[in-house]
């Protein structure tokens, strides 16, 4: 694997995830670059298998009665992604606050490591049912490797 899927800032703090993805034709916008918004689709898709493989999956977190809503995304597009390109993304929580988390996401083309993409969501954790603001318990800060 190449070091560009493994080197990061000072900023990590949580185990990172990668997620393998292959261009597909239906990605493709009027250019036959990926879509901006599939970018977006990836970042999301990458941060829910994340969660799930440490334990918290969605239905997990209905139990729970809370979860994590989006606050805001930010996105920095470097280099298109073309049809049949092998991209990892590769995503972090980069900290947890009281009631908020921030992820990180770096978009790699697999073969020559080059950065497609870097992008960050704030999370805010919420009652599911009210919408209102909660407290992200320990254990979650935990599983995602996050000592507060």
């Amino acid at each position: 694997m190449n070091a560009n899927l493994t080197e990061d800032s000072s900023e990590e703090l949580g185990a990172e995830y990668l997620l393998r993805l292959t261009v597909e034709e239906e990605a493709l916008d009027d250019m036959n670059h990926v879509n901006n918004l599939v970018f977006l689709q990836w970042c999301l898709k990458a941060a829910g298998a994340h969660s799930t493989s440490v334990g918290w999956s969605w239905n997990h977190y209905r139990e729970l009665g809370f979860g994590f809503i989006v606050r805001s995304h930010k996105i920095k597009y470097k280099i298109p992604a073309l049809l049949g390109d092998e991209v990892v993304v590769k995503t972090w929580v980069a900290g947890m606050e009281r009631f908020s988390s921030k992820r990180r996401y770096h978009v790699i083309r697999q073969r020559d490591g080059r950065r497609l993409a870097e992008a960050e969501t704030n999370w805010v954790f919420v009652n599911l049912d009210s919408g209102e603001l909660a407290e992200i318990p320990e254990q979650v800060c935990t599983a995602f490797g996050i000592r507060r």
